[in-house]
């Protein structure tokens, strides 16, 4: 390459020089908050770092039958690899951190596809399963034992800068697809299926199909026992168990109606 051009690419030595004073200024005049002197924190919040990783790994073990190994569940599961990148990043996030953390997350969805702001909170147990176009926005909050499945989006209906995400509580699993949208809280102990569309709260214990997404079995915690969370297509349909119900309080009309000879 060419002196001249090198010249214009990065300019010359006194340009470079008051290149480096402007960038030097700039940063000196962020205004960072770091707690970095409280060591306590510091400690404190690298520890649950490695406290909720060990949690999110061990629900891969218990989630999906095909891990088989440490080893492949670390270097293999994508979902496993963006949690652990968005624990580093949220950490550093909390510090006040500046660029890092975003770069951080922007990194691994590169790799993975899933798409996790740093600013969100999300606990222990948390487990995505394949997790292609995961994306989960910067207000959410994910209580404990939530598992996502591929495509599913956590995010927003506003621009505004305040709670615009959904809060989620314990022992969620969403389905593949579903999408959650704006400042709506899901309960605890509630089973969202595949492509269902929720834009309103959810209680406790509840099933959700459809699109929007209808609540079944509400208040019946027992009922979702019975069925495996896998099986999403064994979820109850409610127009048909409403097509079902007219059909039988038409059948009871019938019969109280005298029959013409």
């Amino acid at each position: 390459m060419e002196t001249r051009n090198c010249k214009c690419l990065f300019g010359s030595g006194t340009e470079k020089d008051k290149l480096t004073k402007q960038c030097h200024e700039c940063i000196s005049n962020l205004d960072i908050t770091l707690k970095a002197k409280d060591k306590e924190y510091i400690y404190s919040e690298i520890e649950k770092i490695f406290r909720c990783f060990i949690t999110d790994v061990t629900s891969a073990f218990d989630k999906d039958p095909a891990a088989r190994s440490i080893s492949e569940v670390l270097t293999s599961y994508p979902g496993i690899q963006a949690v652990l990148i968005y624990r580093v990043a949220h950490f550093l996030d909390g510090l006040g951190l500046p660029f890092v953390p975003r770069f951080l997350s922007h990194s691994i969805y590169q790799t993975t596809g899933i798409d996790i702001h740093p600013s969100a909170v999300i606990d222990d147990h948390f487990f995505i399963d394949h997790g292609s176009s995961v994306v989960i926005g910067e207000t959410t909050i994910i209580g404990k034992n939530v598992t996502l499945y591929q495509g599913v989006t956590l995010g927003g209906t506003s621009l505004e800068r305040k709670k615009r995400h959904p809060t989620l509580g314990d022992n969620i699993i969403v389905g593949a697809g579903a999408k959650i949208l704006g400042p709506v809280t899901i309960g605890n102990n509630v089973r969202i299926g595949a492509n269902s569309v929720v834009t309103k709260d959810i209680p406790n214990d509840c099933v959700v199909v459809g699109v929007p997404g209808r609540i079944l079995h509400e208040g019946h915690p027992q009922a979702l026992d019975e069925i495996e969370h896998l099986k999403h297509g064994e979820l109850p349909d409610p127009i048909i168990n409403l097509i079902k119900s007219l059909e039988t309080r038409l059948s009871a009309l019938e019969e109280k109606v005298p029959k013409k000879e």
